[in-house]
Order: C-alpha cells, then sequence, then structure tokens
C-alpha cells in the first residue's frame, strides 16, 4: 500500500529521512505545486491530490501544514487512514494568534527574507544534531518565497471544522509552532518540538507502524 507523504511549510521529502515504515507499505513523497493566485488551502490541496491513485486504497502523512492538506485530501478521497504530525486537524487548533494576525493582515507586512533568517537563527537553540540543522537549513535557503508567502496567508485563512476518519495525531509536549495546548493529539511524545519528525522519528516510526499493521490485520 502506498503512504503519501506531505511535507511542511518551507520544507521537502527530506524531513522524512529517517521514519521507516513497516513491510509492503511504499512511501511516496508529494513535491509542492505552484500554487494559484488567492488559492485556498483547500483547492491547492485537491489540486496536489491530483498525484494519488485514489482507485486502490492509499494512506496520507501530512507533516504541519501538510497535515492541514492532508485533511482537506482526506475528507474528499478517504484514505484508508490519514496521519498527521505536528499538525492540526481542524482549523479551531490553530492558536487564536494566528486568526488575529491573519484578520489584521500582519503576515503581508513580514518580509520573506526575515522568516527565513529567523527560521535559520532559531536552528541554535533546537534539539536537531548537527548534521540535520545543516540540512534543515539548506532546506529553508532552497525555499520558494513565493510559495511560502502564499502558504502562510492560506494557513491564517484556512477553514474547516470536520475531522478525517480514521485518523491519528502525533504532537510533541514542547512543539513550539503549534503549541499542544490548543489540540488534542491522539500520542503525544513528551519533550519533543515542532520537528521531532528528524529529532524522534524512531519514536514516531513505532507509533505509525503499529497503526499501519493494524491496516493489515482488519
Amino acid at each position: 500500500m502506498k503512504i503519501y507523504f506531505i511535507s511542511g511549510l518551507a520544507a521537502d521529502s527530506r524531513v522524512f529521512k529517517y521514519l521507516r515504515l513497516p513491510i509492503g507499505f511504499e512511501p511516496v513523497y508529494l513535491d509542492w505545486i505552484h500554487p494559484e493566485k488567492k488559492e485556498s488551502l483547500r483547492d491547492y490541496s485537491w489540486r496536489l491530490a491530483e498525484k494519488i491513485n485514489t482507485q486502490e486504497p492509499f494512506a496520507i502523512l501530512g507533516l504541519s501544514m501538510g497535515g492541514m492538506m492532508a485533511t482537506e485530501i482526506a475528507l474528499k478521497w478517504e484514505p484508508v487512514l490519514t496521519i498527521l504530525i505536528s499538525s492540526v486537524p481542524v482549523s479551531s487548533n490553530l492558536p487564536f494568534y494566528f486568526r488575529a494576525i491573519g484578520k489584521l493582515g500582519l503576515q503581508k507586512m513580514v518580509p520573506i527574507s526575515m522568516v527565513k533568517s529567523m527560521s535559520i537563527i532559531k536552528r541554535l537553540f533546537t534539539a536537531e544534531t548537527e548534521e540535520d540543522k545543516n540540512t534543515i537549513k539548506q532546506i529553508i535557503y532552497e525555499s520558494d518565497k513565493h510559495f511560502i508567502r502564499w502558504a502562510m496567508d492560506a494557513i491564517l485563512k484556512w477553514e474547516n471544522n470536520v475531522l478525517p476518519s480514521p485518523y491519528i495525531h502525533i504532537h510533541g509536549s514542547r512543539d513550539e509552532v503549534l503549541p499542544i495546548r490548543f489540540t488534542r493529539p491522539t500520542y503525544t511524545i513528551a519533550k519533543a518540538g515542532h520537528l521531532m519528525v528528524m529529532t524522534n522519528a524512531k519514536e514516531l516510526s513505532e507509533i505509525i507502524g503499529k497503526e499501519l499493521n493494524k491496516l493489515v490485520k482488519s
């Protein structure tokens, strides 16, 4: 069975390099496509899903913003399982200050170069290995500024109150981007931050493997 992966904002498939799937499951990484002008997160997600073979059983895994997109795809095409990592399944789980920023349009005033620089500087205080810090920095450097601008706006304007089914949501107790107090995950990984997909990949792989193997037995 194919598992379709969607990465987070300013990221790509390299952030998933440590995740391991059980035998019988094949990872397929969905690369970003160019967003259309003023396109909603939902419409973008549905276009991204054109790369998915929905004629056969599949699962979908989304990281951060990718989890929001995975939710939108799941609500339309009903995968056998939706897996969210460091994300939220409904827009009401976004921090209240995200909404305030969106309503005021403050995201449009922030230079993307500053967003990238702040993300890179943040690596000085995070738990990734030196090798992974360098990988993340490289991903940030290479990320498309136009896509980042669109994505920031799309997240802040996202509206969805329907949970995908079935789904699991794995979150770090110390997620600094999407704090756990605003959402209700299925699994919590203690002391893990937003990029636990790299720092806590073994724990994530075990949880994902357990849930995917349930599909085989059912």
